[in-house]
């Protein structure tokens, strides 16, 4: 089938196609974790949007519906929310509202993607796979500048395709889309134009190619670093009981207990989840708090999740205690959850928002050129969903950061979430370079190697507690030196590879 004829099959069947390209692209994250399905899921749509001369959105907006609405469907388990006071067929509408509003933000990528090549892409050719894969990962790259991102097409790859992923230590993420791209965009050409067995051919070499270096890559011993003997408390909070008493009575006994178990087991600091006391931390050395009591009996240093202040608001936090009881360094939680912990358009939305749930989401944002002191060195830090935003830890890594600190509570969702968050991990710590140690309240909680190997990974719903040897490293990748370079050589491409096909045409 060509180009010429392709349009011919217009309609349903091709919405049904375009669907169900991006539903197997949408089981491709973990946990499922169908990691190859991602290499070939894109190619129907590319193939679609090329063929078709109507209703091309219709196409890019099923794919972008199929992919996101799958990988995503974890957002849904926030469902019931009747322990915060929200009607059961209310929290039911909430979390549906929440799927659909980020599916629709994740399609839309896709939508401005497939009129971007109907209207400005060259036909075939080399220039239509260059512009097609250049104009994909420009506009993640103007994604990931907002405040909600998580489904780059890169994390389909993580944790299964490690070799692929060492890719990233030239530009982060974004090296690892336009591969997947080129490949997809190389098999659509093979449907596209008369030279299958070039096109096909092509297709093969740089899988082959892009995944023998990549495991070249990922066999590299590594340099040694300076060893840090590191404890994690998985606390086991369900959030139903997190911010009530029942709740704080349980943490304040499981994180304390935990603490001094390991710090008996003579780790040298000791990590805990986000918000793992939910109390401001000026109140806990104030009322003599028993974990506060603890750290200054065993004198072990620990970086603790609770809450801080900024103004006349509450910050999300992580701080360094030193084993004198002392406030050594504190970071601010940057990136803050939609609605979760503010509201967008508080003036438009926040009488709605109120009307519907009794949270009160109104926490403040950290600066995002903070760094993290510990008396072991600097750390990159990141809260919650902030491991889903490269940038924000490439920064951090550049800035001379000698290791990934993870906090996450993770308790709303299904257990489907933690484990993609994990899987974001892996790709950070091996885009930069660093041992990863991540503390969630209710799991996935790990220790990851710069390989991205998970030397151990805690249970889901469980207290744990484990102590690991990790190394702080001061090496400095391609991509943690110079950043997402590639996204801005792939943007001007996507802007100026028109321009210059119809030059040409003209001087033909």
């Amino acid at each position: 089938m060509n180009v010429q004829n392709l349009g011919r099959w217009t309609g349903w069947p091709w919405v049904v196609l375009c669907l169900g390209a991006g539903a197997l692209v949408g089981i491709s994250p973990a946990p499922v974790g169908a990691f190859p399905l991602a290499w070939v899921g894109v190619a129907p749509l590319w193939w679609g949007v090329m063929g078709v001369k109507r209703g091309r959105w219709g196409l890019a907006l099923a794919w972008g519906c199929g992919f996101h609405g799958l990988a995503l469907a974890w957002i849904t388990g926030i469902h019931p929310m009747t322990w915060m006071g929200v009607p059961w067929g209310a929290s039911l509408a909430i979390a549906l509202l929440c799927w659909l509003l980020i599916t629709l933000w994740g399609a839309a990528i896709v939508v401005v993607w497939g009129e971007g090549m109907g209207r400005l892409a060259p036909k075939t050719g080399w220039q239509n796979l260059l512009f097609g894969a250049a104009l994909w990962c420009s506009l993640e790259a103007i994604w990931q500048g907002g405040p909600l991102w998580w489904s780059s097409l890169a994390y389909t790859q993580s944790p299964g395709n490690l070799a692929l992923l060492h890719w990233g230590r030239i530009s982060g993420p974004t090296t690892v889309t336009f591969l997947l791209m080129v490949v997809n965009g190389a098999i659509a050409q093979a449907l596209l134009t008369p030279k299958r067995r070039f096109w096909t051919g092509g297709a093969i070499a740089l899988l082959i190619f892009t995944h023998t270096l990549g495991a070249v890559w990922s066999q590299q011993p590594l340099s040694p670093g300076e060893p840090l003997k590191v404890g994690i408390i998985q606390g086991n909070i369900p959030n139903e009981i997190k911010l009530y008493p029942t709740g704080w009575s349980r943490a304040i006994a499981g994180y304390t207990t935990g603490y001094e178990t390991l710090a008996q087991q003579g780790v040298e600091v000791i990590l805990t989840p986000e918000t793992a006391l939910p109390f401001p931390w000026q109140e806990l050395v104030q009322n003599h708090h028993p974990f506060y009591q603890a750290v200054q009996r065993q004198g072990v240093p620990v970086w603790l999740g609770a809450f801080g202040q900024s103004g006349t608001s509450y910050t999300n936090s992580l701080f360094t205690i030193t084993g004198a009881g002392e406030l050594y360094s504190r970071y601010d939680k940057v990136k803050l959850v939609p609605l979760g912990e503010y509201i967008p358009f508080q003036s438009l939305l926040g009488g709605v928002i109120n009307r519907l749930s009794p949270l009160d989401a109104h926490l403040a944002a950290g600066s995002p050129t903070q760094i993290f002191d510990s008396p072991f060195g600097r750390a990159i830090v990141g809260i919650c969903y902030e491991s889903a935003f490269p940038r924000h830890l490439q920064r951090q890594a550049a800035a001379g950061g000698e290791l990934i600190l993870t906090a996450s509570n993770n308790a709303h969702y299904s257990p489907a979430m933690p484990a993609q968050h994990h899987a974001l991990d892996v790709m950070r710590a091996i885009e930069l370079d660093r041992w990863a140690v991540r503390a969630t309240n209710t799991g996935y909680s790990a220790i990851v190697t710069p390989h991205g190997e998970t030397l151990w990974i805690s249970g889901i719903n469980t207290y744990e507690l484990h102590s690991a040897t990790i190394e702080r490293r001061k090496t400095q990748t391609f991509y943690s030196q110079w950043g997402d370079w590639l996204s801005w050589v792939l943007g001007l491409m996507a802007v100026s590879l028109p321009f210059w096909v119809r030059f040409r045409r003209r001087e033909d």
